[in-house]
């Protein structure tokens, strides 16, 4: 709350035009004069009104416009007009049922889909145990400190983020609009997952399941082409699922399918959020905890499988010089830096419902220990599972060798087998070397090595990798239901925080709250991300999915985060922000905290921003991967003039934000003064 004015000084006829002084620290100044002939000499604050000041409020005093204060950082000056409306929010300001709600909201979006088909494919490629050096010191130099950075801000500031920041300064305002930009983009491409979560959910109860075996092609005398060149799992996901077209250019239609799955999910979002974001957090117990559930039957599902020790050796043995790789580290800190949702706005919303004397540091740990090690334990079941699925190609490959072995040079059923392959090889090579070399274009070379370094990410590794694993599983249709199931709750969890990131600061917007509920304002927002989500859904979907999911959100949320942390420590003040945040917590700031906010995170994020940049530039023509029919793959193309020109639209339609509203502000600022002072 803010301190409330002497009652005589609260006019403009008696002490001039008056601002509201907010001072850091709760200290209360000396006399400060009005001006005015009747006001209350030496700062106005009687004992009555120092007895109203509570170490959670911020001090505000009645000064004239031209005075200031020097010491405590920078001043901030509020006009006697918002001051009624800042202390009425504060008042009534919805707040969640109990903490943890609000933790259970923060492990809810932060555990998303990255933690299950990201964080793994990493282990993967930068060589399994150790690639989590560089991702722990990753987590304690950027994604701690930055996680703190915008709960502490959030809940200070009592606002979403287009509030929070105009509030630190109001040529700030564009980083909170930035920041509801980018989550209005992730929040309308991230929800067709879902959509297709549903899809492949709701074909799990088929037996057999429909992507386990090729399906006949039209004159029913064999498998069709497209499926028997690529295989049954990527089949069904290319051409049941998506029916994609050969190229971007070909849009082709809205398919009716993944379109009836995407209004279910946004109903499924419309029905979490109708009431707002801080009643978010009852239906956060289930998005954060039933994903868990499933993960530990999977864990015992996976540890039985046969190979599941082969993916687990892969996962955990170190590969030491992968620590010398600088992508390595890259992407350590990238995957920290998205895996936490920072620079959404959605822990700024989330934190703002928080008690003002809520312990945020604490739950910093707490959520910032659960997301890693939901990784790691998500890693362990998919590399089980991997392990799987690599021993049991690499046997079938084996088996088919054994077989036209066999059959082609008449040997006994069961002379040969995986123990002697090679050395009897090695005899039929010398012994019968013509008839060997006709055979040998054959053969194919089984590796159960090649079959583990097989990195995939993404959707492929969710609806490709994932589904050729479970059809080989006894009883595959309960646990195709469990898996796609356990997607729907991650991938909820996460859409409940973006869509947040949006509807606080709508609801904040006193033009829109006081003309609409939130029934209305919720409604509206999943209305219009459904009908621009649908551009997802046609035969292109799946390249223009990339193209968001590439370039959307990437370089302006390293830009973002950048902002506000330089903002925090050098436009607000750090001392400033600490003694206000001991002020609240009854806690100090360390200086783990300080060094990080101060030098070390900013330097990093600029590191980040400059790679990102550099390798797109360097990169020359952008290109995606489109699916080719005809070969069964993936072949590369570069994107059409068009599609660039989207890319750069998303990625300055948020970025630009941050100087054109610090522009405009500055603008308004100076107009105002110069009719404040009209000419005589």
């Amino acid at each position: 709350m803010t301190l409330p004015l002497h009652p005589r000084s609260n006019t403009a006829e008696t002490c001039g035009p008056l601002s509201v002084l907010a001072l850091p620290g709760g200290g209360v100044p000396a006399a400060v004069g009005c001006g005015g002939p009747t006001c209350n000499p030496g700062g106005f604050l009687e004992a009555a009104d120092r007895a109203e000041f509570s170490p959670h409020a911020r001090l505000a005093l009645p000064v004239r416009p031209e005075q200031s204060i020097k010491g405590g950082g920078r001043i901030r000056r509020v006009e006697v007009r918002d001051r009624d409306r800042l202390r009425a929010m504060e008042k009534t300001r919805a707040q969640w049922g109990n903490p943890l709600q609000f933790v259970f909201a923060c492990i809810s979006y932060a555990v998303g889909l990255g933690n299950v088909w990201r964080f793994p494919y990493l282990c993967q490629m930068y060589g399994g145990g150790s690639f989590l050096i560089p991702y722990f010191i990753m987590l304690i130099v950027e994604g701690m400190p930055l996680l703190y950075l915008e709960l502490a801000v959030g809940q200070r500031m009592r606002q979403g983020s287009i509030g929070a920041w105009r509030t630190i300064s109001p040529y700030l305002g564009g980083v909170g609009v930035a920041s509801v930009v980018v989550s209005f983009f992730l929040a309308t491409y991230y929800n067709i997952i879902n959509a297709w979560g549903f899809w492949y959910l709701f074909n799990s109860f088929q037996d057999p399941l429909p992507w386990s075996v090729c399906p006949l092609n039209g004159n029913r005398t064999g498998y069709e082409e497209e499926c028997e060149k690529a295989s049954s799992t990527q089949y069904f996901w290319y051409r049941k699922t998506l029916n994609i077209s050969p190229s971007i250019q070909d849009s082709g239609a809205v398919q009716w399918e993944p379109a009836l799955c995407l209004i279910l999910a946004w109903m499924m979002v419309y029905l979490c959020i109708l009431r707002g974001t801080e009643k978010v957090g009852k239906v956060a117990y289930f998005t954060a905890l039933l994903p868990y559930c499933v993960l530990i039957i999977y864990l015992v599902r996976g540890l039985t499988l046969h190979g599941a020790t082969n993916g687990l050796m892969y996962m955990f043995t170190p590969k030491v010089e992968q620590l010398a790789n600088p992508k390595a580290w890259i992407d350590a800190a990238t995957q920290i830096f998205f895996s936490l949702g920072l620079g959404f706005g959605t822990l700024i919303a989330f934190a703002s419902y928080n008690e003002p004397s809520n312990n945020c540091q604490k739950h910093t740990i707490i959520v910032s220990i659960v997301n890693s090690a939901t990784s790691i334990f998500s890693s362990v079941v998919t590399f089980s599972i991997y392990g799987f699925k690599a021993t049991f190609n690499y046997e079938n490959c084996l088996n088919k060798v054994i077989l036209l072995l066999t059959n082609s040079f008449d040997l006994e059923d069961g002379f040969l087998t995986a123990s002697n392959l090679e050395q009897v090889k090695g005899y039929l090579a010398s012994t019968y070397p013509s008839k060997y070399s006709e055979v040998l274009p054959l053969l194919q070379n089984c590796s159960l090595e090649a079959e583990l370094d097989t990195a995939v990410q993404g959707t492929g590794l969710a609806f490709i990798v994932y589904t050729e694993a479970i059809k080989n599983m006894e009883v595959s249709q309960l646990w195709s239901v469990l898996y796609f199931f356990m997607l729907l709750m991650l991938g909820v969890g996460s859409m409940l925080g973006n869509t947040a990131a949006v509807l606080t600061p709508l609801t904040d917007s006193e033009v829109l709250s006081s003309h609409l509920p939130k029934e209305a304002i919720s409604g509206l927002l999943c209305l219009v991300n459904c009908a621009v989500g649908l551009l997802f859904t046609m035969e292109a979907g799946s390249y223009w999915f990339d193209i968001f999911n590439d370039y959307a959100v990437t370089l302006s949320l390293l830009l973002i985060v950048l902002v506000e942390t330089l903002a925090v420590c050098y436009v607000y003040g750090l001392r400033r922000f600490g003694a206000e945040l001991e002020a609240m917590t009854s806690s100090t700031l360390s200086w783990y905290w300080k060094v990080m906010w101060a030098c070390v995170s900013p330097l990093l994020m600029v590191g980040l921003f400059l790679f990102y940049l550099s390798d797109y530039i360097l990169s020359g023509t952008l290109q995606y991967q489109a699916w080719d029919a005809t070969q069964g793959r993936l072949v590369t193309k570069d994107y059409p003039t068009y599609a660039l020109a989207v890319i750069g639209l998303l990625v300055a339609s948020s970025t630009m934000c941050i100087p054109l509203v610090a522009l405009g502000t500055y603008i308004t600022q100076r107009l105002q003064k110069g009719a404040s002072f009209p000419l005589a």
